[in-house]
């Protein structure tokens, strides 16, 4: 809100309530300034929290994945799978064949 929209409430609640209204007006506006305050104020806490939460969780991924990545142990080699020969007949020809080539 700006200022003249503040001065124009403020001259309709005067011709509504006259100058007795004044306090209780300021009372009420008081209090609403205060609560939108604390509002604002748990808002930001609330946020700040949840950054601090995350940031944490983020600390302990980091330091997991440099655990993992720790040249000070070193890895075991994986050893890769032998493939499976699907057909085992030509080892029977060249066995045969090396008969056939020995008589």
């Amino acid at each position: 809100m700006g200022g003249t929209e503040i001065i124009f409430i403020f001259l309709i609640y005067l011709i509504l309530f006259g100058a007795k209204g004044i306090p209780s007006l300021a009372r009420t506006m008081g209090k609403a300034v205060r609560q939108f305050r604390d509002a604002t104020g748990d808002i930001q806490r609330e946020m700040m929290k949840t950054a601090d939460d995350i940031k944490h969780e983020a600390r302990k991924v980091e330091g997991q994945v440099q655990k993992s990545l720790d040249p000070s142990e070193p890895e075991k080699p994986k050893k890769a799978p032998q493939p499976e020969s699907r057909d085992s007949s030509p080892k029977t020809e060249s066995t045969e064949e090396n008969k056939k080539s020995e008589e």
